[in-house]
């Protein structure tokens, strides 16, 4: 064991050993503290949570038949997180990598992706309050787009496993859905400020009333993150800022009639190793309208746009994209058995890539604007076979531009044997449709065409089986756990040309299957001290197709570990002091190699009176940097520590 093992351990130790000192302590304590402060734990109580990324309307979470994960408001504030992928990582079912201050890597299930292959995490599909915010150009994320106030967050849906009946390619692997609070939870002045020794923040926010039944807010941010150390302990000049603003309506329009306008605006900025600053500009605009047309029957509509211009300052290269959606719902019931949700949508986006034309390589594309047009429509029935079992049957068929109709069923039997457990099992189909990168990219080397995208590629397909189990075991504590087995065809890999060596292209020749295993619970140990942990573990066996190059490897497909897991405590020292802890590990990444991981976040808060709550926050305690993942540019993760004060006025 070297010394920096040593030591790690030894903090560990001594601070976990502390935690359960001050919660025995805050237990034995005189002052109480209502239970609902750190969430209550039984399977009648967790039926008073509601989500609605499952059936696409809301329902209890005790009788959700997936594999569901809810980060609440609570859960996010108690953590001091500041970002999303932050307070993403309190779900034990996702897999966060960051690469940079603003890079990040997250996925579900595997298939992080392999940026030496030029492979990309791409079966997530991300929502903001229903609105997606992956990119159509690759299928996958800019994280450092995606900014939500922490104290706006109702709660996060993570659901792992396909979702593509409902909402369509790319939610092969899993679906997050960030859900913000309605403007009325959110009135009166809040001023937000934190400092530490690698990120800088402030944040401002009004909310009132424009009459009885209309409310608003409106917000600015600016978050400041100093530039890290690159894999070889040098300045990466990376450091990045992003300047954000926005605002909510929420109209309660009577007759059962409930409108919801809100947007956003921002200009983020990174700087680069040499040369100037790359910048992301990106706005946003949603409108939903809900109407009641019966106790049983209700009719919604929702319609966004998003502007999105990333362009590097140097050589002018990037790319525009706009983005028009409508989407139309009904949620129905048809007699006492059978609880209905169908509908339509149809987006229109629009790109405008400026190449990247160098001396040494090119990125280069056929053809450089587009206008393209994505439509669906979906049903899902819920059928109550009786009073403790519920089969439910969808189907979504979208047609995207390249490959033409997809048709991604789903079936669910969900059964509760008594009133504290749920059994579930599932079997879907989802696809990941072709992008302009699979189809119309060109790079150059030099003067020589080395890779060119493929017309022909298909469509990524994943056949998934899943089971699971949903049970208050005592009293006070409760378990979830899901077992699945996806089956993979024609994912992406890279070919030779049919007649020359070169350009290689994208094919699809690879296949296979995952087997693993998802576990979570918690255990109220008193009503001031609450304990959680979480566990997941898989298998991966990829193959290449006999007509397969084998170029690159199975690596392409994603560099993941087999195993993560994680232990949390939230304290309730007193009515104003809570302590939370949270010590995570991360098994090895196989190809290429990065080591496993274990590391402490803490936060300690003080709510000093009804208006001001300060915090003291610290990440990755243990070692003074960690390293997550590994590709060009990927940095060194460090130590940071934050001082942060909340004002209500």
């Amino acid at each position: 064991m070297n010394a920096v093992t040593h030591r790690s351990g030894l903090a560990a130790s001594i601070l976990l050993a502390l935690s359960i000192q001050v919660a025995q302590a805050a237990q034995a304590g005189d002052m109480a503290v209502p239970a609902t402060d750190l969430g209550s734990l039984s399977l009648e109580d967790l039926g008073k949570v509601v989500v609605s990324s499952v059936a696409k309307k809301p329902e209890a979470l005790s009788e959700a038949p997936a594999a569901v994960y809810v980060i609440s408001h609570d859960d996010v504030m108690r953590s001091g997180a500041r970002n999303l992928p932050d307070i993403l990582r309190l779900a034990p079912n996702l897999e966060i990598f960051q690469t940079s201050p603003s890079g990040y890597t997250i996925t579900a299930r595997g298939f992080s992706g392999n940026n030496f292959a030029q492979n990309f995490p791409n079966k997530l599909l991300v929502l903001i309050d229903g609105r997606s915010v992956y990119s159509p150009i690759f299928s996958g994320m800019y994280w450092d787009d995606q900014f939500v106030l922490p104290q706006n967050i109702e709660r996060v849906e993570v659901i792992s496993g396909p979702g593509g009946a409902l909402w369509g390619a790319n939610a092969v692997n899993g679906v997050i859905n960030i859900i913000t609070r309605a403007s009325a939870d959110t009135q009166g002045g809040l001023l937000s400020l934190s400092a530490g020794n690698l990120e800088s923040s402030a944040a401002v926010q009004y909310g009132g009333t424009l009459g009885p039944h209309a409310h608003y807010r409106v917000y600015a941010s600016e978050i400041r993150r100093r530039a890290f150390d690159d894999s070889a302990g040098q300045d990466a000049h990376d450091g990045w800022r992003k300047p954000q603003a926005g605002f909510r309506l929420d109209w309660d329009a009577g007759d059962g009639d409930a409108l919801m306008l809100q947007g956003d605006l921002h200009d983020g900025r990174q700087d680069q190793p040499a040369g100037p600053e790359a910048r992301s500009s990106e706005g946003d605009l949603l409108a939903r309208w809900q109407h009641a047309l019966s106790e049983t029957s209700s009719l919604q509509l929702q319609t966004y746009y998003d502007h999105v211009y990333r362009r590097n300052q140097g050589d002018g290269s990037g790319f525009k994209l706009d983005t028009w959606d409508i989407e139309a719902q009904h949620n129905l019931a048809l007699g006492e058995r059978n609880q209905l949700v169908w509908g339509v949508g149809d987006r229109i986006y629009r790109y405008d890539i400026k190449p990247r034309i160098g001396v040494d390589s090119s990125l280069l594309w056929d053809p450089t604007r587009n206008t393209q047009n994505l439509a669906n429509a979906f049903v899902q029935d819920q059928i109550a076979l009786d009073a403790r079992t519920q089969l439910t049957l969808g189907l979504k068929a979208e047609d995207d531009p390249y490959s033409g109709v997809s048709l991604m069923p789903n079936a669910r039997l969900s059964w509760q044997p008594t009133r504290n457990v749920l059994l579930w099992a599932a079997a879907s189909r989802a696809v990941r449709t072709p992008t302009p990168f699979d189809e119309d990219v060109i790079e150059k080397q030099g003067a020589v065409t080395f890779l060119a995208g493929n017309p022909d590629f298909r469509r990524e397909k994943l056949t998934a089986y899943e089971t699971g189990w949903r049970a208050q075991v005592a009293t006070r504590a409760t378990v979830s756990v899901s077992v699945y087995y996806n089956v993979y065809d024609d994912l992406r890999t890279v070919e030779f040309a049919p007649v020359t060596v070169l350009p290689l292209t994208w094919g699809n020749n690879m296949q296979g299957h995952t087997l693993g295993l998802e576990a979570w619970g918690s255990y109220a140990v008193s009503e001031r001290w609450q304990l959680g942990a979480g566990f997941t573990t898989r298998r991966q066996h990829l193959r290449f197709k006999p007509d397969g190059s084998g170029l690159l490897g199975l690596a392409q497909a994603g560099d993941d570990p087999d195993r993560q897991g994680f232990v949390r405590s939230t304290v309730n020292l007193s009515d104003r002091w809570t302590l939370y802890t949270e010590l995570r590990g991360v098994g090895p990444l196989p190809d290429p190699k990065v080591p496993g991981y274990v590391e402490l976040d803490a936060r300690l808060g003080w709510l000093v009176n009804d208006k001001l709550e300060l915090s003291l926050s610290g990440f990755n305690l243990l070692r003074s940097w960690h390293q997550e993942y590994v590709f060009p540019g990927s940095d060194r993760i460090g130590r940071s520590v934050s001082l942060d004060a909340r004002v209500n006025f």
